[in-house]
């Protein structure tokens, strides 16, 4: 079977164009490693740039990378018709029997729509969800990036649902419907998560500091906690500049001695992390299939999450982890005093959720259930 995987090449998003080694986000790269090692399958990597790069013409035996430069007024000033189009000429080239498009995020979906094969999508982020919940402003980016997931959907042969809640989500739109979720890079199920007991109790928070994410909130709800007990939260991701929340909680960290801001972290960085955390914190208002709680169960870290999206999906509560509610501060802290109890029951729920997450997130396990999907959307063509 050949497959042609459109995604996004995260130099062109980074407008980090002298290096020449390719990445396209943590999901789609756990995804490409599970295809790498299954037999019998051809895999093609499209994405379209601005600007022309140095790439390697294959990430693996199997896999080969197709860099598409495309100029500024294919992009979304014209809803990417000349990233559509670029990546059509390629496809004709290439002649895949399934083309997947990888979120509606940017052109992907666009891409995988217009080519001309079968096709299926998968959402990462429900653009529509996202711009209702954070309010966005109409013919902002956002606004039309919403619009042209809505566009997209019901002309894909199906979308691959990373959680239920997308599933819930398109079912108005959806030809058909899959649920897989993400993978999760095979190196964090070889993280030995095992924080000293002499270290202070650490809580990583992970995520873009933004209201949807609720960092705020979670950082008042344990002020009570922090008068009781010895602990700090280190929060991990970007800030935006001139936004008047993440001032907010730039003035909160400052003011809490057991709050610490480390800015964004690289995967090396967070692995390092992971192994000395004694759990993870989602204090999430809205989320989908979030990358760190699977990474965290891989890592064997225990997780706090909101039960908010498709987090139900991830974890079961007192089994593989724990829910809050993320309205509730109450919720929040009482969940986070049961994880620094550091009693046998959290290291069982621990084992549990390592040994799910091997047999539910790891790359081979998603791709293998990717390429039945892909059987099923041709037999169908055929049928």
């Amino acid at each position: 079977m050949r497959i042609a995987l459109i995604t996004t090449d995260s130099r062109e998003h980074y407008k980090d164009y002298a290096n020449p080694v390719p990445s396209f986000g943590t999901a789609p790269e756990a995804l490409l490693q599970g295809f790498a090692q299954l037999k019998d399958i051809e895999v093609h990597v499209v994405s379209c740039t601005r600007t022309r790069m140095k790439s390697p013409e294959k990430l693996a035996p199997n896999i080969y990378f197709h860099s598409l430069p495309v100029p500024k007024i294919g992009w979304m000033r014209s809803l990417y018709l000349g990233c559509s189009r670029s990546v059509r000429k390629k496809l004709r080239e290439i002649q895949p029997d399934i083309v997947h498009g990888q979120g509606t995020e940017r052109d992907c979906a666009i891409s995988a729509v217009c080519s001309g094969f079968p096709n299926v999508l998968t959402i990462h982020g429900n653009l529509r969800l996202i711009a209702k919940v954070n309010g966005v402003k109409p013919f902002s980016f956002f606004w039309l990036a919403a619009k042209l997931e809505e566009w997209a959907i019901p002309r894909s042969s199906g979308v691959v649902c990373i959680t239920h809640y997308t599933k819930d989500a398109v079912a108005d739109l959806a030809k058909r419907t899959w649920v897989v979720p993400n993978a999760v890079d095979g190196s964090f199920f070889q993280v030995d998560s095992q924080p000293g007991p002499e270290k202070v109790p650490r809580i990583l928070c992970v995520g873009l500091v933004c209201l949807r994410k609720n960092q705020n909130a979670f950082i008042r709800a344990l002020d009570p906690l922090a008068r009781q007990k010895k602990f700090e939260v280190l929060f991990l991701g970007l800030t935006q500049p001139g936004s008047a929340y993440d001032e907010e909680f730039l003035q909160l960290v400052r003011t809490r001695p057991w709050c610490v801001y480390g800015g964004m972290a690289d995967r090396e960085q967070l692995k390092q992390q992971l192994r000395e955390a004694t759990a993870l914190a989602l204090p999430s208002l809205e989320d989908n299939c979030p990358m760190a709680v699977l990474e965290a169960m891989a890592a064997g870290v225990p997780v706090v999450a909101a039960k908010v999206g498709g987090v139900p999906d991830l974890i079961e509560d007192g089994v593989t982890g724990f829910f809050c509610d993320p309205t509730d501060a109450r919720s929040m802290a009482v969940a986070f005093e049961k994880i620094l109890g550091h009693n046998s029951t959290i290291a069982a729920i621990t084992n549990r959720a390592k040994q799910d997450a091997l047999a539910r997130f790891h790359p081979k396990a998603v791709a293998s259930q990717h390429v039945r999907i892909y059987e099923e959307v041709l037999a169908a063509k055929k049928s």
